[in-house]
């Protein structure tokens, strides 16, 4: 195995995901190369860190009851003879194992949207945030100029979101980069407020599907304010305090408006 090679399945070997014999080709190689190593430490810590500081919410009982119940009318639907012949050959292929489970991860994500947005959606921001942070990916395009940062995202959306800088008012932009909320692509600015990093989760407002969420809310540790104008609505999550969160969403939407 080479380093090319190595280095591609080093992520499924991090997730516990390979076979025993590619697990043993991947670590017999590692052994004799310090780059293939230390990518698998990196992940290896990653993982860890994804894995406790992260944020994490149980299901309630009642979500639970209506996964169980989604699940239940799926498997008593009747199955065609023909369909349960292939259905069969899938099952001693392994494969029906692996799509239960993605179906399962499905029909929970799908119910946990449904069941509180506001507050979900929160809970996703601050998400993102920590795992932009943790593995190093808060910026795509580095620059405090608002003509630079606007037409890079500008041209990956199917919206032109509004970017100032707030330098004067102790609030530089940084950057910018493209991350998903709510299952869709959004805009994501990337400010300083002394040695803090702040997201900026900026998207148009949906069109009869309001969010209903407190202007301001903390999640695992971290601040989330949010506010909305001119069409556009924004999410700023950081450990920074509250105040400047309210402070910069005070900016952003009259910037907006």
């Amino acid at each position: 195995m080479n380093c090319d090679q190595a280095l591609n399945l080093l992520p499924t070997y991090s997730d516990g995901e390979l076979d025993a014999v590619q697990s043993a080709e991947i670590e017999k190689h590692v052994l004799g190369c310090a780059e293939c190593a230390a990518r698998r430490d990196e992940l290896a810590t990653l993982r860890s860190r994804i894995r406790n500081e992260v944020p994490y919410y149980a299901a309630t009982p009642a979500l639970r009851e209506r996964v169980r119940a989604t699940i239940a009318r799926a498997t008593d639907a009747p199955v065609p003879p023909r369909l349960k012949v292939s259905r069969w050959r899938w099952l001693t292929s392994g494969a029906l194992a692996g799509s239960a489970v993605t179906v399962f991860a499905w029909f929970v994500g799908s119910a946990i949207l449904d069941w509180r947005v506001g507050t979900d959606l929160a809970a996703e921001a601050v998400a993102n945030h920590a795992r932009a942070t943790l593995s190093n990916r808060l910026i795509d395009v580095a620059s405090s100029d608002q003509h630079t940062v606007k037409p890079w995202l500008s041209a990956r959306l199917d919206y032109s979101p509004p970017v100032r800088d707030f330098t004067a008012d102790g609030l530089p932009l940084v950057g910018g980069r493209l991350d998903y909320l709510d299952g869709r692509p959004v805009a994501t600015l990337v400010y300083r407020y002394r040695e803090h990093t702040i997201d900026v989760f900026m998207r148009p407002v949906e069109t009869g599907k309001p969010v209903l969420m407190p202007k301001s809310t903390t999640l695992r540790g971290f601040n989330v304010a949010h506010g909305s104008a001119g069409g556009m609505e924004c999410w700023v999550v950081s450990d920074a305090s509250m105040e400047v969160l309210e402070a910069l969403v005070a900016h952003l939407t009259s910037s907006t408006g």
